[in-house]
């Protein structure tokens, strides 16, 4: 089975406190909304305390085109994404330095700007990689990203048992703030979004790079689309940009409809939740996070984790579920535990992995 050997993340400059959030969304929304001082509760019932972003703060008052805001994304997205590569390859969690050279594959996962060429190939520009590394952006899968980067390695590393392949999700979220959308969806989405970058290393069975550290193997995976439901969340590209589209009935969803998914895939492998140690699971939201222990039958210590990246970042979309990977790979799982790596997206789709540590 591919393993995950290493997990890096990278955080952009300006720390934001909840509160100076509040104050921006304030003076720049308290003409539209009469009833702005309720509607602004939904930052303080976030659980969020504080998240990173690209910019500082003021600019995000002011007005900027499409144009602007995506030459912004590039330049950052490439400056992140290079040290991020770097951290990941350099990380302590690894049993050695891995050379650049060494890496067959690099899965780039966005939905926050657009390059052509991707962002990948103006990263290997930077950074000594081979010529003939291939190259598979993902672009359009939102939260759902980061998990999807990882099945999508671990398909390649099935293929190709020697390969190693970097999974980078680089998110810039707050570029997309419009500050003349005057929707509520807007506003949940300025309490909760933010930026965030990740790295991942995944390699193959027979790959020389394979840990001797207990580390999570990817034992399956599975995706999920539920039909004809397109406005759940997403982007609307208008001229200045990327307007947020996000359905209050998120939350009912998830406990509707990811309590079958979740338990269907483990049936295939002859588990139940019972027997899952660890939920490495996308926080969304508040909501979200409280959805998934509904629907899954789990208390509220299998979300701790997440809880506690979502109070210090933010949802910083794809990037997300690497930090909570992250953080459970740093805490040593015993061997032979079991966990389920979750994360949904627009589509609205969803995305599972089977996860055993060993």
């Amino acid at each position: 089975m591919p393993q995950i050997v290493s997990v890096s993340t990278h955080l952009p400059p300006n720390l934001i406190k909840q509160e100076e959030a509040v104050e921006l969304s304030r003076s720049v929304f308290s003409g539209r909304f009469k009833d702005i001082e309720r509607l602004l509760t939904v930052f303080q019932n976030g659980d969020i305390e504080q998240r990173n972003v690209c910019m500082p703060l003021d600019w995000y008052g002011q007005t900027h085109d499409f144009e602007e805001r995506n030459e912004l994304y590039i330049s950052h997205a490439i400056e992140y994404g290079t040290a991020a590569v770097t951290e990941c390859l350099e990380s302590s969690m690894l049993d050695q330095k891995v050379d650049y050279k060494d890496i067959d594959a690099i899965i780039f996962v966005s939905s926050t700007g657009i390059a052509t060429p991707s962002i990948d190939a103006r990263i290997m520009n930077n950074l000594p990689f081979r010529d003939d590394v291939k190259r598979i952006p993902l672009w359009g899968l939102g939260c759902a990203g980061g998990a999807s980067g990882l099945s999508r390695a671990n398909e390649f590393c099935m293929a190709y048992p020697e390969a190693n392949v970097l999974v980078l999700a680089i998110e810039l979220c707050s570029l997309t703030f419009q500050k003349d959308d005057y929707s509520k969806s807007n506003l949940v989405g300025v309490s909760l979004f933010s930026d965030g970058v990740a790295c991942a290393l995944i390699v193959g069975d027979q790959s020389k790079l394979r840990s001797k550290q207990v580390r999570p193997s990817i034992v399956a995976t599975t995706s999920k689309l539920m039909p004809d439901s397109e406005d759940v969340m997403g982007w609307d590209v208008k001229n200045s940009g990327l307007y947020v589209v996000f359905s209050k009935s998120i939350p009912v969803i998830i406990s509707d409809w990811l309590g079958p998914f979740v338990h269907q895939f483990l049936n295939k492998y002859n588990l139940t939740d019972k027997d899952i140690s660890h939920f490495v699971a996308h926080p969304g939201g508040k909501k979200v996070l409280e959805a998934y222990e509904e629907a899954l039958n789990f208390n509220s210590s299998m979300t701790e984790i997440s809880r506690n990246v979502l109070r210090m970042n933010g949802n910083m979309s794809s990037p997300t579920v690497l930090y909570v990977l992250k953080e459970f790979m740093e805490a040593k799982p015993a061997k032979g535990e079991y966990g389920v790596l979750a994360a949904l997206g627009p589509g609205f789709c969803g995305e599972l992995q089977l996860l055993k540590w060993e």
